[in-house]
């Protein structure tokens, strides 16, 4: 379904990179290793059993971890389409 000059699935394929290249960015991510705390390392608050489980070797409550990680920043894309100015070049 690609229109102009590029081939059949090169929109598909081109999402798909996208996803692949964010997932491999997720996965090479820090994580916590060990065992989690029960009470948070910086305000001393008891830290959710729930949260324990889905995050193995959490050390912070949801409140401190979210003041730690700061307000959401959006990151740039990857234009893999380019404009149609540089097709025509």
């Amino acid at each position: 379904m690609a229109g102009g000059w590029s081939r059949d699935g090169a929109v598909s394929e081109q999402i798909e990179a996208s996803i692949s290249d964010e997932l491999a960015r997720m996965q090479a991510q820090k994580r916590p290793q060990g065992e989690s705390l029960t009470h948070c390392a910086e305000c001393e608050e008891p830290i959710p059993e729930k949260r324990r489980i889905a995050l193995p070797g959490a050390k912070l409550c949801l409140d401190c971890q979210q003041e730690r990680d700061g307000a959401f920043k959006a990151r740039g894309g990857v234009n893999r389409r380019g404009s149609k100015d540089s097709q025509l070049k």
